[in-house]
């Protein structure tokens, strides 16, 4: 993703202007996590850095004849009067012709409110008021910016692990494989995940949950998965979506996305969701894609 250009008017040789990734969200969603995960791949790693401060970050990068060849900023709101540069500075590094992304860490009020709680600490924007207040201003502060990101990661369900395998799976290895997915079962009654690419209805199946020696099992047990694609349909559909993925694929590949979030439901995300997600997994895996399978609401009944 490195190109050649000159950095300042006057230089006499081209630099390479070094891979930029902006890692934003909310306070509370992870942004430590997925900047730890950057540097353990290699990439150079600055926390909380003034946005105005950015190109002149890859200006000292692209001089340093390749040693940083990749930086990942970390911009929050903690410094608010430094945030408010931020879009003064992407046009800036637009302008110099810098490939950046930004990825957007999200979560739910519940689930951040519940992480603050833990380690009773206070919302960096709450002031007087509530941890809520804190989150609301926050979340009005970053709703261009999300609008902006290239990846959005809805942290409220994921663990740590979770979280660095979809960073991993969006940013390890030196070649981009022609696509990297992550499929996640979720249930309708506790939400759309919201950085869903894709969203699959697999409620058009008979529910095991009706059948009592199944219902305590997940998608995962073989009884259940095998009830599931015994069902009218399930196969049929499976083989279809997998086809359809990669129509879909080389549609990304054509326009430069590489990752792909695809959201399998079903009304709990227990049993017909994890079992579809498990088989569609292990087609696309099957089929060269690199995957990560997430069961967001499986064990919340």
């Amino acid at each position: 993703m490195s190109t050649g250009t000159t950095i300042e008017a006057g230089e006499a040789a081209e630099a390479a202007i070094p891979e930029l990734v902006i890692i934003s969200g909310m306070s509370g969603a992870g942004r430590s996590t997925a900047a730890k995960c950057l540097e353990d791949l290699g990439w150079f790693v600055v926390d909380n850095l003034p946005p105005a401060l950015i190109p002149t970050m890859v200006e000292l990068g692209a001089r340093s004849q390749g040693n940083v060849a990749r930086i990942a900023v970390v911009v929050d709101v903690r410094g608010r009067q430094f945030f408010d540069n931020l879009r003064e500075s992407l046009a800036d590094l637009d302008a110099k012709q810098v490939a950046r992304r930004i990825v957007f860490l999200e979560s739910s009020d519940e689930a951040l409110v519940r992480r603050f709680e833990s380690v009773r600490r206070p919302h960096p924007l709450q002031g007087d008021g509530r941890i809520v207040d804190g989150i609301a201003a926050e979340r009005d502060l970053l709703r261009e910016l999300r609008g902006d990101a290239d990846l959005v990661i809805d942290t409220s369900s994921l663990n740590v692990h979770e979280l660095r395998a979809k960073m991993d799976a969006r940013f390890a290895g030196d070649e981009e494989p022609e696509l990297r997915a992550t499929v996640m079962s979720f249930g309708y009654k506790y939400g759309l995940p919201v950085d869903a690419d894709l969203v699959v209805d697999c409620r058009f199946l008979p529910n095991p949950h009706w059948v009592p020696e199944l219902r305590p099992f997940t998608g995962l047990n073989e009884e259940v998965s095998g009830y599931v694609f015994n069902q009218p349909g399930a196969k049929e559909f499976l083989d279809r979506y997998a086809e359809l993925l990669q129509l879909i694929a080389a549609g990304y590949r054509r326009e430069g996305k590489r990752y792909a979030t695809i959201a399998v439901g079903c009304t709990g995300g227990k049993h017909r969701s994890v079992a579809m997600t498990e088989k569609l997994a292990a087609r696309l895996a099957s089929e060269g894609v690199e995957t990560v399978v997430v069961h967001r609401d499986m064990g919340r009944e």
